[in-house]
Parts: C-alpha cells; sequence; structure tokens
C-alpha cells in the first residue's frame, strides 16, 4: 500500500481515480469502472488508484459539498473534472497528503482528462481548500447524510431499522473493513495457523464468534498471504463464515448451495464435513470463481447452472438435507468494502429485491426433505430484507418452523439474528429453518 504522502505516482493515477469515481456516478460497478487500474504496470499506482477512488465515494457527499462551495459555476456530479476535484480534496482532507503534491498532482491529471484549460480553476479551488479547510469543515452541514455522505433514503431506513446504533453503523460504513482469512481445517488448525503467522511476524487475531476465522492487522496482497495458494487458507469475512455453524453439517448429507458464487460457502461447508454438495448459480461466468477456489483447496462439489427460483430447470428430484440461500439483496451490509453502493442503490430496489427473496424461498423450501434445515442468508442490514422476508414467508408456509439461534454474536431479532458492520463483521442477517 503507497504512503499517503508519496508525490511519486504518475498523473494518470489522479486521472485514472477520478474517471472511475464519475463512471460510478452513472451507473457504473466500481470494480469495473477501477479495471484501468489494473494494467497499470507498478502495483503501488493502482493501489494508489484504488485508494482515490474508494476514499472519495466513501466521503462523496461531503467532498461534494466543499467542492460546491469552492466553485463559482456549479459542474455536473459526473463531470470528470469536478470528480478530479473531490479526489484532490480527499488527498488534502483525509490523506493529509502534502498540499504541493496533492495540488500539482491533481492539476497536472488534466492533461490526461483533455481538460487543460481548467487547470487555474482547480489549482485555485485547492489552494483555497488549504487556506479556508478550517472554516469550511466548520461550516460542513450536521445532517448525517452529508456529514456521513450517505443518501437520505438509506439513512432513514437505517434510523427505523437500527434507533439506537444507526449512527455508529453509517460511521462503521466509511471506515474500510479488515482482512479476514478462513483456515481450512482440513489442512491444520487456526491455532496452528496462528502461530505460523507469529513465527513470519505477521500480527494476526483469531475471531471468536467464527472458530475458523483469522483478522490480519494489516491488509496483504493474496499472494503474499502465508498457505493462500496451497489452499491452507481462503479470504472471507467473519460473517459469512457463521453460515457453515448455522448449518448444522454431518458427514454423508446431501447439502444445497443456492446463490453459491464466488463458492466460499460452499468451499467452508466442505471443509467442515463430508457432505455432498451442490453449488448453484445462475452466472455461469462467476461459477468459474467455484471453480477455482474448489480447486485449489482441493475440494469437490456438484456446480450447477440455474436459476435457483426455477429448479424445474436444474433440480434432480432428490431432495436435499439442508439448503443454504444466501439471497440476492442491497449489499447495505458491506458498504464499507464495496462504497460504490451507497451510490448505486435506489430506495425502490429494496421492494424488488424482497419480492426476490420471497420468491427464491418460495422455490426452494419443496426441495428440502421433512426435517430438514433451510439457512436464509443476507448481507444486508435491512429489515425489509431480513426478518419481514421469513415473518411473510411462514405466513405461507405451516411446515416452516423457526430454529432458535443461541450465539454470542450479533443480536437476535423476531425471525433470526443480524449482525452491524464494524470490527471483523460485516452486516449479515441469519434465519435458520426447519422442516416439520
Amino acid at each position: 500500500m503507497p504512503t499517503p504522502t508519496t508525490a511519486r505516482h504518475p498523473t494518470n493515477v489522479r486521472s485514472i481515480a477520478a474517471v472511475a469515481v464519475s463512471h460510478v456516478l452513472q451507473g457504473r460497478n466500481l470494480d469495473e469502472a477501477l479495471r484501468p487500474a489494473e494494467r497499470l504496470k507498478i502495483p503501488a499506482d493502482a493501489a494508489m488508484a484504488r485508494l482515490l477512488a474508494y476514499g472519495v465515494l466513501r466521503d462523496l457527499s461531503a467532498l461534494q459539498w466543499l467542492a460546491g462551495r469552492l466553485l463559482d459555476k456549479p459542474l455536473a456530479a459526473e463531470d470528470n473534472v469536478l470528480t478530479l476535484i473531490l479526489v484532490g480534496l480527499y488527498q488534502l482532507r483525509t490523506l493529509k497528503t502534502p498540499p504541493h503534491a496533492a495540488i500539482n498532482e491533481t492539476v497536472d491529471a488534466l492533461e490526461r482528462l483533455r481538460k487543460p484549460q481548467m487547470r487555474g480553476v482547480v489549482n485555485a479551488i485547492l489552494r483555497r481548500y488549504t487556506r479556508e479547510a478550517a472554516k469550511l469543515e466548520a461550516a460542513l452541514p450536521k445532517a448525517p447524510a452529508t456529514r456521513c455522505s450517505h443518501p437520505a433514503w438509506l439513512v432513514e431506513r437505517i434510523k427505523a431499522d437500527w434507533p439506537t446504533r444507526w449512527e455508529a453503523i453509517l460511521l462503521a460504513n466509511n471506515e474500510p473493513g479488515p482482512l479476514t482469512l478462513r483456515v481450512n481445517r482440513r489442512r491444520m488448525p487456526r491455532d496452528e495457523y496462528l502461530k505460523r503467522l507469529q513465527e513470519m511476524t505477521i500480527g494476526a487475531t483469531p475471531v471468536a464468534a467464527a472458530p475458523d476465522a483469522v483478522t490480519l492487522a494489516e491488509p496483504r496482497a493474496v499472494a503474499r498471504i502465508p498457505g493462500f495458494n496451497s489452499g491452507q487458507v481462503s479470504v472471507q469475512d467473519a460473517s459469512a463464515q457463521l453460515a457453515a455453524d448455522l448449518m448444522d453439517l454431518k458427514d454423508g448429507l446431501r447439502v444445497l448451495d443456492a446463490c453459491a458464487a464466488p463458492g466460499g460457502k460452499t468451499a467452508h461447508m466442505l471443509e467442515r464435513a463430508d457432505v455432498d454438495v451442490t453449488a448453484l448459480d445462475v452466472d455461469s461466468t462467476r461459477l468459474l470463481r467455484i471453480d477455482e477456489n474448489l480447486q485449489r483447496l482441493k475440494l469437490k462439489a456438484r456446480v450447477v447452472v440455474g436459476d435457483a427460483g426455477e429448479p424445474a430447470r436444474w433440480w434432480d428430484r432428490h431432495k436435499y438435507d439442508r439448503i443454504l440461500l444466501d439471497a440476492p439483496c442491497s449489499g447495505t451490509g458491506v458498504i464499507r468494502r464495496h462504497p460504490d453502493i451507497k451510490w448505486l442503490r435506489r430506495d425502490s430496489d429494496i421492494e424488488n429485491l424482497q419480492r426476490q427473496q420471497l420468491r427464491l424461498l418460495k422455490a426452494l423450501w419443496p426441495l428440502l426433505k421433512p426435517g430438514g434445515r433451510l439457512v436464509y442468508a443476507t448481507c444486508s442490514i435491512l429489515r425489509d430484507e431480513g426478518d419481514e422476508v421469513v415473518k411473510r414467508f411462514r405466513l405461507l408456509h405451516a411446515d416452516a418452523q423457526q430454529q432458535r439461534i443461541d450465539a454470542d454474536w450479533g443480536e437476535a431479532t423476531d425471525h433470526g439474528r443480524r449482525l452491524a458492520p464494524g470490527g471483523a463483521h460485516d452486516g449479515f442477517y441469519y434465519a435458520v429453518l426447519g422442516k416439520r
């Protein structure tokens, strides 16, 4: 990871970040928008481009407000010049980059954006911010939508669903999540892996709630994670690792992992028990990730392309002992890892996603054996994608019995258990349903 104060990065790093932010504001996924960064020859430059783009999107509303106060004439939100100004402000405001480096490199990036005529404007704006920073920051509106950089509709939903914790959640969403690993217990115990890291002077701590989880003190590329290439560990958030425990796996069980890509939960279940797993996903391209992960870990599963909502097209008519439905959702629990979610999601999306989640539950329920267990999961912190879905489903299915989740992680809800984002955990929701 490059140090924030370095001035050695070529100007295309700033321009790539500015264009990426612009593309997100036009509706594009951030990872896709940052593809040009992957082509940079120096890894530190690619990392800096990602750092800048992610940081601007985390602080977007506040940065836009500041830019608006500094501009004589407003620019369109997705204008590359405006997003470059935001990149400059982020360097000065958050990274504390020395002004001469931040301003000069940002102004020079206008050449690559083919806007050299804006050099004077951008230079004046950034220099004015350095002179008036204290005054401008004091005037920043106290409204959480601006100060915490979340769309107003999402602030209101989080307030309603988390009345005592909403402020902490907004702040947690703007902090990068840690790098958490899942130790493959078929290869070694977690304590042995932690000892190995200690011997290599790599800081790491176990996650109490997730028995296979280890959080690294500092992020690092997967190629530099001890044991990753050999299949001893995988990258997976601690909250996602809780699914394997809730599945109550035993050797010989027949298991369906619906919406399985990229395969982290499939692999975790196979690491836990000798089970017969079908990994299903509608996206054939993403299924390749499952194959890659299973090969690296030397595990086997039946990988199937299909829509979980249309079992007639792929199901072999043999029922399952366990079903995991990690349903498509708003992703509001993983904003700290994907800040573009704040700006790509719309309030109207939630109702549509809820309908899809119910559709999948209804379609998969007949595939579960009597006495079997279905785990419903989403990486959402919104009640409408968690408890509300399970409540509606149970009203329609008298044979669906709620199973109590006895755990010391998160907090109990009416129909399941939820985790707020922060620390070792992304935001998540789980419910367990048994079939009478």
